[in-house]
């Protein structure tokens, strides 16, 4: 293959001319932790473990302490600038590491099971911090991993000889590192920002859908009607996930309810992603089959905040649809309740509680459509249901704008990752 002027090949593939290829060892200082034993004498100290290593970020929330001597302390001392990396972990999480910055106020080691990188002089340690975690995230590590049972360790001594490309000039480590933060840095802004947006929308939500802040033009107390008085409840036509394909008509598995962050399905801009169940609709009851409108409850959930999860169908088009195993279908009576309403109505603490109350089980706790049916809730004016839902949509579709702008900031961030650790993109 030939090569491009500017650059050169190399057992780790081609790089730029000013590049080279370096064992880890050789741009810094490696080292393992260990279990440290407890000494009665020593000063309480805390300490990192693995659950505190994630990737790009340090958590330190949960961070131990333990009495160790000064000699332990500074062996296994991390310092502002040290990378750290989980030395034993899943094989696809094996060596995912953060740049150790100001995450805790006062000087902190590290346990076993956690491998320390300390740049030499003349290293951008935030580059190489940037360059391990491209490694675990495209399996470089996993690859020279020892594997045993469901760990897998990839040692102080495979990490060291790990040879990888490095620009020569501490200028340009500095250069792509400064890139890469500055993205870093937009993505947290979006994240905290996306986190403001849906704190403010749950407090929107607590005041609107319980009547205790009214908007302007509407006032009065709420009738409170019980779900027996709002719905038909019927179950759905069981079969199993694998009897799903991509042939039939569409079918709603109650696990995808589980697994959705919405709280609706469209069933024709869906409709490709939707599983399908190969069956004569003959032999699936009409009160099976989802019209534009129809709720649809989880009867079974693992855990408490599953007991309450929904899903609005909006099938316009009236294209089969099928309600499946574990699933609760309300359909309504009346037209007391809007449409647009419907999407969030139901996910107010006091419906939650609700549900948890009258949900049975164990290990799986599951509501019957006689007790659903006890269910109550404050239900305003067709007219106010669709002033407080066309609020709580825009404040969903501001979220969604946001969403999206930070999934083309991820993307942007990874095609800058692969141009400027591979040399192809030069900003020196």
């Amino acid at each position: 293959m030939e090569v491009k002027p500017g650059y050169k090949q190399t057992e780790v593939g081609v790089i730029p001319e000013e590049w080279d290829v370096f064992a880890v060892r050789q741009m810094g200082e490696v080292v393992t932790g260990k279990a440290l034993a407890v000494h009665a004498l020593g000063e309480q100290r805390p300490y990192l473990r693995t659950k505190n290593v994630f990737d790009g970020r340090i958590e330190t929330d949960d961070v131990l302490t333990m009495p160790m001597t000064d000699e332990q302390f500074a062996q296994f001392q991390v310092r502002r600038g040290d990378v750290l990396l989980n030395e034993g972990q899943s094989l696809d999480l094996v060596g995912r590491c953060s740049l150790y910055s100001d995450e805790y106020s006062e000087p902190c080691a590290m346990q076993n099971q956690l491998l320390r990188f300390r740049a030499r002089n003349g290293v951008s340690s935030v580059f190489a911090s940037y360059l391990f975690r491209r490694c675990q995230q495209t399996g470089v590590f996993a690859r020279i991993a020892l594997q045993t049972t469901s760990i897998a360790h990839l040692g102080g001594s495979r990490f060291e000889r790990l040879r990888l490309a490095w620009p020569k000039a501490e200028e340009e480590q500095r250069a792509i590192a400064e890139a890469l933060s500055d993205v870093d840095e937009l993505l947290g802004g979006l994240d905290r920002l996306i986190a403001k947006k849906r704190d403010l929308k749950q407090a929107a939500m607590q005041q609107l859908l319980t009547g205790q802040t009214c908007l302007p033009g509407f006032h009065g107390e709420w009738p409170v009607k019980t779900f027996a008085d709002l719905f038909n409840f019927s179950g759905g036509y069981s079969a199993s996930r694998d009897q799903l394909s991509t042939e039939g008509d569409c079918y709603l598995h109650y696990g995808d309810i589980h697994t959705s962050s919405k709280t609706f399905v469209d069933v024709r801009a869906e409709y490709q992603d939707i599983p399908k169940l190969n069956v004569p609709l003959k032999r699936v009851s009409a009160s099976s089959l989802l019209k534009d409108g129809d709720i649809v409850f989880v009867d079974a959930s693992e855990d408490d905040a599953g007991t309450s999860k929904y899903v609005v169908v909006v099938n316009k088009e009236n294209i089969p649809f099928i309600s499946g195993l574990h699933t609760i279908v309300a359909k309504p009576k009346t037209d007391e309740l809007a449409q647009a309403y419907r999407h969030y109505c139901f996910q107010t603490p006091a419906i939650r509680q609700q549900f948890l109350f009258y949900s049975v089980g164990t290990k799986v706790s599951g509501i019957s459509k006689t007790n659903i049916a006890k269910l109550k809730m404050p239900v305003p004016s067709v007219p106010e249901q669709t002033a407080i839902a066309e609020v709580l949509t825009e404040m969903d579709a501001e979220l969604a704008a946001l969403e999206q702008r930070r999934e083309k900031t991820r993307a942007l961030k990874l095609a800058m990752t692969q141009e400027l650790l591979a040399g192809k993109t030069r900003l020196v």
